[in-house]
């Protein structure tokens, strides 16, 4: 019994990890920004309040900012707890800290911490 259980556990989790990673896919855009735990201005920082992070299946990746428009790749580590960007192969690695399929909150100490929501494309 206790194999069976143990073994659901596992199943559960593998589900989780693909889950995740499709719940992942669109485009998501800044709500809020926090370094040092103040808040920060995205309209300030980017002069826009238009700023998203697309994540496509095949692993590319692009970041719109206003009407400029970077490409990238990205990943998420086997167990779901960070993504990476890459950047011309400047690897960015997040934590993420919280995801659902509507609201993302991802941190690194260079940025601080944030927080996105889902938006149609």
């Amino acid at each position: 019994m206790r194999k069976l259980i143990l073994g659901f556990v596992f199943l559960i989790g593998l589900s989780v990890s693909g889950q995740t990673s499709k719940e992942l896919i669109g485009k998501w855009q800044l709500i809020k920004w926090t370094k040092n735990g103040k808040d920060k201005s995205i309209q300030e920082r980017f002069k826009t309040d238009q700023v998203f992070q697309v994540f496509k299946q095949n692993g590319d990746f692009e970041s719109v900012i206003g009407t400029e428009s970077h490409k990238a790749s990205w990943k998420l580590s086997p167990d779901n707890s960070e993504l990476t960007i890459i950047s011309v192969l400047l690897p960015i690695k997040f934590k993420i800290e919280y995801f659902d399929p509507q609201k993302r909150i991802i941190s690194t100490p260079g940025l601080g911490t944030l927080e996105y929501k889902k938006v149609a494309e």
